[in-house]
């Protein structure tokens, strides 16, 4: 598959939703602006289930290992959005959020949601990431 504009950068992870649905797990821009997908607790193909804590933090796990594959951390992220399916689950993806993020503090977003494609599933999150300069 060749890009639209060859200075978009697309990078794929292998999971098994990108090929069925076709989308990229990241996309880079050439303004430096790095857009990460919806990330949840799939790791390998399987839901690593667990807390909304333990779903937000590999959640987020998911996310930095795509913005590796481009150079880039977390202290690069700018914006986050994170969905969840309960408003009783807030306390503990905040907390999540405030220990990967505390020090970098990006923009960020919590929404509660109906729910995502596996019940078991509680927490989604994206990420945008920033490279100063232009590559």
């Amino acid at each position: 598959m060749t890009d639209a504009a060859p200075s978009v950068r697309r990078i794929s992870t292998g999971a098994p939703w990108e090929e069925k649905f076709g989308y990229s797990r990241a996309v880079e821009l050439p303004n430096g602006l790095v857009l990460v997908a919806g990330c949840t607790s799939v790791v390998n193909g399987e839901i690593a289930a667990g807390s909304p804590y333990e779903q937000a933090v590999t959640s987020f796990d998911v996310a930095f290992a795509a913005l590796e594959q481009v150079g880039l951390g977390r202290e690069d992220v700018v914006r986050t959005r994170m969905y969840i399916t309960h408003a009783r689950d807030v306390e503990e993806v905040g907390r999540a959020h405030k220990e990967l993020f505390d020090a970098v503090r990006p923009a960020a977003s919590m929404i509660i949601v109906s729910g995502f494609v596996d019940p078991s599933l509680v927490v989604e999150v994206e990420v945008e990431a920033y490279r100063g300069g232009t590559r």
